[in-house]
């Protein structure tokens, strides 16, 4: 299932991951989605849905409760989403994810991550252009016709659907994922995503062996291990 598979892939891994870093990333993204529009969910869907999401993946409503408490204060840190990109061994190439408070701290943390290993970071633009930016939402259900002629008649673009064993998978515009769910639940009520994610898939794939394999498992450690660190995306096979 292609880029479904890879994302599949890392949210096992995310799960097997310290309980403590899921917790502060979505608190991160909580504060940022309740600091952007309102701190309520009911007049805010990006919240109320990330809010939704947090619950699933078994966040304390107490993290919750207060993340959105900070996003209501004033004179307070404030979080920024910053991406970095970079080159590993061979031809590895990584695109890194950071919500943090301290801009200046995060990139000389993520830049000595690099340096441990003789790679380097990159500029904007360096490795991006090699990767797609895209929502992805899967589902159970069998009428793959009516989600395509919904979705096409609210005038979301469909990047592509696949169909398989019954499950439905959307690949869409980051910015349409919303605008998409709206219509999937009008379609079908109590629908429940296996997929619910927004990142950045390499259009293609590479597979490292010998020396560069283990140094780009100690590169993506020492970048995981960061905390202001919250997705890390690759064009390298992770089997």
């Amino acid at each position: 299932m292609g880029r479904a598979y890879e994302v599949r892939k890392a949210s096992i891994q995310k799960t097997g991951a310290a309980k403590g870093k899921l917790y502060t990333t979505f608190a991160k993204e909580i504060y940022l989605a309740a600091h952007k529009g309102s701190p309520n969910p009911d007049a805010n869907v990006v919240l109320k849905r990330l809010i939704d999401k947090a619950k699933k993946q078994q966040v304390p409503n107490d993290i919750i409760n207060r993340a959105i408490d900070k996003a209501k204060g004033l004179g307070q840190d404030e979080y920024h989403e910053v991406m970095y990109e970079g080159f590993g061994p061979g031809a590895a190439t990584l695109m890194i994810k950071c919500l943090t408070d301290n801009v200046n701290r995060t990139v000389g943390m993520v830049r000595a991550a690099f340096n441990k290993v003789n790679k380097s970071l990159g500029v904007t633009n360096s490795v991006a252009y090699n990767y797609e930016h895209l929502g992805i939402l899967s589902f159970k259900y069998d009428n793959e016709e009516a989600v395509f002629d919904a979705l096409l008649n609210a005038g979301i673009e469909i990047n592509d659907i696949e169909n398989e064993d019954g499950e439905i998978v959307l690949y869409l515009s980051p910015g349409d994922v919303n605008k998409a769910k709206d219509e999937l639940e009008k379609l079908i009520p109590n629908i429940e995503y296996d997929l619910d994610e927004v990142g950045y898939y390499a259009k293609e794939n590479i597979t490292l062996t010998g020396e560069d394999k283990e140094l780009f498992d100690r590169l993506y450690k020492l970048l995981d291990d960061i905390e202001d660190v919250s997705e890390i995306y690759t064009n390298v096979n992770m089997d």
